[in-house]
């Protein structure tokens, strides 16, 4: 086994602290990274504090991962030493079924094994990145341009596929009219890949304050949708709603703003079921749909053409120390827009 170290929350509800544990040695497929940066997901404070139930104690969260390449078993031959790559929200899978045979583990009929929370094939938990190094199987590392810096190249394993994934999978794009539901951490990377691929996108948001930001990550416009004029001045105008959050509320207050035939695809998950009227649907034969982040293929995908285009999130650097203050922050939306821990404060 190999020594590692990072930060663990030892229950739900306690602080995270610093914590020491094993990794797997490098079997014949595997690559091990020394971790340069992790981001920050929402989703590290709901599994943290067992919000969504189920969750393996002591974690070290973490899923969005990049690192240098430190060693390579000897049947990999994706990957040399050296090279930088990411580990994204699973690193592995059943590999076997229609789900997997298509690219799309994330959907994986078995389920997939997440990068922290989950449980390998041999029962083991798994731990993510909020740690000193990864050892992954070569299929589920990710290559990684050294175009962009890489602390805003993190959060893409996690945000900027879970946006990209809906963009593509519907087509959005220019000739399209596309709302996006609030703007964090999901949210801007929405703004930026959507405007990229040519749409027009109106971000709707109950902050005015966050108007100018959103017109600088290349918003064309800007909805305050506890302001009902502006809300009604919007019905019926939008292809497709991105909707990004996680907080409670109201999914009728944003189908009505949908065409006809549109779609507003949900990448948030509140913490208890919404209510959706059904006339809110059935009057303009509107669709509600879901989507998951994106199976390795994708994921690489959506890394390639951030890196022809220049994009990345928009992140604060912060030391591993600062992570319960980071998390606090989090839960205030006081970042713009991901904190991304740099590993070599740990």
């Amino acid at each position: 086994m190999i020594p590692a170290k990072g930060y663990a929350a030892p229950q739900a509800n306690i602080p995270l602290e610093p914590f020491k544990f094993e990794r797997r040695e490098v079997g014949p497929h595997d690559v091990q990274i020394e971790i340069l940066y992790c981001g920050v997901c929402h989703s590290d404070i709901h599994q943290a504090r067992d919000e969504w139930g189920g969750s393996i104690f002591p974690m070290v969260p973490g899923h969005e991962i990049v690192g240098t390449i430190t060693k390579v078993g000897d049947q990999v031959t994706k990957f040399k030493v050296g090279e930088t790559a990411g580990v994204g929200c699973f690193v592995d899978s059943c590999r076997h079924c229609s789900s997997c045979l298509a690219g799309l583990e994330q959907y994986c009929d078995v389920g997939m094994v997440a990068t922290y929370n989950g449980r390998d094939k041999e029962g083991n938990p798994t731990y993510g990145g909020y740690s000193n190094q990864v050892v992954v199987d070569e299929n589920y590392t990710l290559h990684i341009s050294e175009k962009l810096p890489l602390a805003g190249v993190a959060p893409l394993l996690c945000a900027g596929i879970t946006t990209y994934s809906p963009i593509m999978e519907w087509g959005m794009g220019k000739g399209h009219k596309v709302g996006v539901v609030g703007l964090g951490g999901l949210g801007h990377m929405a703004v930026k890949l959507a405007v990229s691929k040519g749409a027009e996108v109106t971000v709707l948001s109950t902050s005015p304050s966050k108007k100018a930001d959103a017109e600088r990550l290349g918003a064309h416009h800007f909805v305050v949708t506890r302001d009902a004029d502006q809300m009604t001045a919007t019905a019926g105008t939008l292809d497709f709603i991105i909707n990004t959050i996680s907080a409670q509320h109201e999914y009728n207050d944003y189908l009505p703003l949908l065409k006809l035939d549109g779609t507003m695809v949900l990448v948030g998950v509140p913490p208890a079921a919404p209510s959706v009227a059904a006339f809110n649907l059935i009057m303009k034969r509107r669709r509600l749909a879901g989507s998951l982040i994106g199976g390795i293929k994708e994921t690489q995908e959506m890394l390639d053409y951030c890196a022809e285009h220049n994009i990345v999130s928009d992140v604060e650097v912060i030391n591993i120390d600062y992570i319960n203050e980071a998390y606090e922050r989090m839960l205030k939306n006081d970042v713009r827009y991901r904190f991304v821990i740099d590993m070599a404060s740990l």
